[in-house]
């Protein structure tokens, strides 16, 4: 099943959102669509010159994370291929799915729309990558479903052993990151950005729109964004997604 197009989207708390959108149409450069849904919970982030690859939900329950949206020609034979590798049919629209992980990650399957141009990057930094944070025991099982679902995309372990990369073909805008957590608690997800070498300049733009630092390691530095989701700033390639001189993640 080929992937046309994929969107990363920004799910965080509809008490919050408008501080969510505010900051994330800075750090991307883009500004609000109108407003969609029954409540108004979802918009696109537009850049100027290229096709949108980030979207921004309003939740009604938790504190949100992140989630993506995959782009098919046919979207009720990418829900039976999920399906039948393990996933969850959780809702079914008028032409679009929202489907569960064997782990429990939401993910959307929704109809192509013709996007083909990526956004550029952006002061040094581009939002390229979701990252899946697994509970140890379904870690395993989750590299394999996310690897057989996108069977075209390149499946390699990360830089680190707890990481595991499933990056799209050239020009596809949004990677999956796979993170085996250190204990047995609920999966969750962030957004990643890569920055390459200037990883500490863009962490200084995010901090003066808003940003708080919560931790720095040795390839990524942890914040949380003024709607209180945390997110990464990493120090891969922007153009690639990989580290300098790999094609790894994180």
């Amino acid at each position: 099943m080929r992937i046309r197009w994929t969107y990363a989207f920004v799910d965080r708390p509809a008490e919050r959102f408008e501080r969510a959108c505010a900051f994330w149409t800075a750090v991307t450069d883009t500004h609000l669509s109108e407003p969609r849904g029954d409540g108004g919970e979802f918009v696109t982030l537009l850049p100027e010159a290229a096709d949108a690859c980030v979207k921004a939900q309003g939740v009604t329950e938790g504190e949100g994370g992140a989630h993506l949206d995959f782009c098919v020609d046919d979207v009720s034979g990418f829900v039976r291929a999920a399906v039948d590798l393990g996933a969850k049919e959780v809702a079914a629209h008028d032409g679009w799915a929202v489907l569960r992980s064997p782990a429990g990650q939401l993910f959307c399957a929704v109809p192509w729309h013709g996007e083909s141009v990526r956004p550029p990057v952006v002061s040094g930094s581009r939002l390229d990558q979701v990252c899946v944070d697994v509970p140890p025991s379904a870690y395993d099982a989750e590299v394999a479903f996310w690897s057989d679902l996108l069977p075209t995309w390149s499946s390699r372990p990360g830089s680190l052993p707890e990481f595991h990369s499933v990056a799209p073909p050239p020009g596809l805008p949004i990677r999956v990151l796979l993170q085996r957590l250190d204990d047995e608690r609920p999966l969750s997800a962030h957004l990643d950005l890569a920055c390459g070498p200037d990883i500490d300049a863009v962490r200084a733009r995010h901090e003066r729109l808003g940003a708080a630092l919560v931790a720095t390691h040795s390839h990524w530095s942890v914040l949380r964004d003024p709607a209180g989701g945390l997110y990464c700033l990493t120090g891969r390639d922007p153009q690639t997604g990989g580290l300098p001189g790999t094609p790894a993640a994180h």
